[in-house]
């Protein structure tokens, strides 16, 4: 193995002023002009999202599965036993732990807001030409979020995740920025220009991911306070949510990654299987469990088709109001998960990273989705509860807080599920604000931290974009924010890629050759 670089000690953090400055203006400007111009603003974002689903929907759907191959390749391949840090070096966090603020970090209360919501929407519009409200509407509606959320999101997460924490462990390079995983991509006749554009589109990535948790999320937070508490949903209430987030997680985010972070995502980790079980056990069981195997099969025989399904004949829009859609969240979160799940990753092999993030990632979506989507399907089937009513009249949010409340002591679930779905936008937004602080610091090493100012002035933009997208609105408006901002994180990612493929083939050559034997 050649000489790697090390970080000099006499090397401090320091702020890149332009990026945070140029980040920041941008963060706000879209804040305010959410706030002042809600109709606008709604109408030009949908129309570019529309625009770039038309234009780029079978980019997105390539993109989504060229990753499981990729990370397949690291994991088998000859270069899966590199380990990300020293050769004695054993991981710094637990498996528990590193499981559960990966999951935490990355899933959000999105995950509960979608687990009961999604499959409601299928039914009324199905895939593949099936009719609505048939029973083969019905499987398809519990198959397609476990597609959605299983095994190529978590892969899109994995593939900036391993260059990144072999940039920090085995180059021991100074930086936490996504731009200096991609050197081996750049020109270099104006790379630190270069490296500016990334940083910047990176933290625009960011926001535009984490916005789109935040449109789901203050009303479903405001949702179940109404079912819970009886307090009126309004305005006033909607504020108070966010005031409640920004302060939980402002403050995690000053204490940083080890005090407030960890200690949120074990606590969540567990009230998540409390769940769960609370509903697998006091629901309908049998339906749940026979469902469930049903996706599973469903699943596996349908995978390669609807993961290329771009429905060019009939243009349902089916793909481009969901996949596609899909697949763009989780590209514009890719660059946080990325540095994040890079970070927490010291110690481990590449293969040990590849197969925890997308094999324990996978599952612990499989078996929230798997439960939950069962649960509000067998309401909707057997005429407990109209779903599909719920959901025309009084929107996404309500129709989770009336699922829940449908389960045996109403008060007591809606209170732990109320609690989880809190601290769960707190963890993904206890990241964000880390991660984006990370992007905007310079020679930040592995071990050290961003300055907590600038976590803290992160964790108050992010408070303010809420704000803005309260003002505006509508499931479509933060939807196309994913949309928009992941367009340029594409190229990025496949560039990392290649910097980490040309990093290891110069830093283990004798792994990359293929030995030739005969019989002479």
């Amino acid at each position: 193995m050649n000489n790697l670089s090390s970080r000099s000690d006499s090397l401090r953090p320091y702020l890149d002023t332009k990026v945070f400055i140029i980040s920041i203006i941008a963060l706000f400007f879209v804040s305010g002009v959410l706030i002042t111009l809600p109709e606008q603003t709604a109408t030009a974002a949908n129309s570019a999202k529309t625009w770039i689903t038309t234009q780029f929907g079978w980019l997105y759907l390539l993109t989504g599965v060229l990753p499981l191959a990729f990370a397949g390749w690291l994991a088998f391949g000859p270069y899966g036993q590199i380990k990300l840090g020293a050769e004695d070096e054993k991981p710094e966090y637990s498996n528990a732990s590193w499981i559960g603020m990966m999951f935490t970090a990355s899933m959000g209360a999105s995950l509960i807001a979608w687990g009961f919501a999604e499959p409601i929407f299928y039914i009324q519009t199905p895939p593949l030409g099936i009719e609505p409200n048939s029973a083969r509407a019905f499987e398809f509606a519990h198959m397609y979020p476990l597609f959605h959320w299983g095994v190529v999101p978590w892969a899109i997460y994995c593939l900036p995740a391993v260059p990144i924490a072999y940039m920090l462990f085995v180059r021991k390079k100074p930086s936490l920025k996504i731009s200096d995983s991609c050197e081996e991509a750049l020109p270099k006749r104006g790379r630190n220009a270069w490296r500016m554009v990334i940083d910047i589109f990176v933290v625009i990535g960011i926001v535009g991911g984490v916005a789109t948790s935040l449109g789901f999320g203050v009303p479903l937070v405001t949702s179940l306070a109404v079912e819970l508490l009886g307090v009126p949903d309004n305005l006033t209430t909607q504020i108070a949510v966010i005031a409640l987030w920004t302060m939980i997680f402002g403050t995690t985010a000053y204490l940083g990654l080890k005090r407030g972070i960890k200690v949120l995502a074990d606590v969540n980790l567990v009230l998540m299987f409390f769940v769960m079980a609370f509903i697998l056990l006091l629901g309908p069981t049998v339906y749940i469990l026979s469902l469930t195997t049903n996706s599973f099969g469903l699943m596996l025989n349908n995978f390669l088709r609807i993961s290329f399904w771009t429905d060019p004949i009939a243009a349902s829009g089916f793909p481009e109001d969901w996949t596609i859609f899909y697949w763009a969240w989780w590209i514009a979160y890719a660059p946080m998960m990325g540095l994040f799940f890079g970070r927490i990753s010291r110690g481990r092999t590449i293969k040990n990273v590849v197969v925890g993030i997308i094999g324990f990632g996978a599952l612990g979506t499989f078996l929230f989705l798997s439960i939950a989507g069962a649960y509000v399907l067998y309401l909707e089937s057997n005429g407990l509860l109209d779903a599909s009513a719920i959901m025309a009249e009084q929107g996404m949010a309500t129709l989770v807080a009336t699922v829940i409340a449908q389960l045996p002591y109403k008060i007591f679930i809606l209170g732990v599920v109320t609690v989880l779905s809190v601290i769960f936008y707190a963890t993904t937004f206890d990241s964000a604000a880390y991660i984006l602080a990370s992007v905007c610091t310079n020679d930040l090493p592995s071990d050290a931290e961003p300055g907590k100012l600038n976590r803290v002035a992160w964790a108050m933009g992010l408070g303010v974009m809420a704000v803005g997208l309260m003002v505006a609105g509508g499931i479509e408006t933060v939807k196309a924010m994913s949309v928009v901002s992941s367009l340029p994180i594409i190229p990025i990612v496949f560039m990392m890629c290649y910097t980490l493929y040309k990093w290891i083939k110069a830093d283990f050559p004798e792994l990359g050759k293929k030995e030739v034997y005969t019989l002479d």
